[in-house]
């Protein structure tokens, strides 16, 4: 398995969450910035940015600055090994803005 074929799957997911999602594949290169995710992503309004890697995949230092960016900008920012990972990481950006409704909704919470 190459990343690329994880990168598929993983678009074939995301693509499977139909309104809910917009998403696209940042392609490297010297016009691009590095270290971006290779996968951009607005789930339900919450920014994620997810970094595929093959099992035991060491991220770059530019790559872990990028995702320690976007978690301190409030996104989410993961490396992913799996659709399974990725489907984790949708269910923490559910669970969350669960928590916020909750919350909204009962003040002094």
């Amino acid at each position: 398995m190459l990343e690329r074929d994880i990168i598929i799957a993983i678009k074939i997911y995301l693509a499977s969450l139909g309104s809910d999602v917009f998403f696209w594949k940042e392609h490297g290169g010297p016009y691009g910035t590095s270290g971006i995710p290779d996968i951009i992503c607005c789930y339900k309004g919450r920014f994620l940015g997810l970094e595929a890697k093959l099992p035991g995949g060491k991220l770059t230092a530019l790559q872990r600055r990028a995702l320690d960016k976007i978690n301190a900008a409030g996104g989410i920012g993961r490396r992913v090994e799996t659709v399974d990972d990725v489907k984790a990481v949708i269910a923490q950006a559910d669970a969350e803005a669960a928590k916020a409704n909750d919350t909204d909704m009962c003040p002094g919470k």
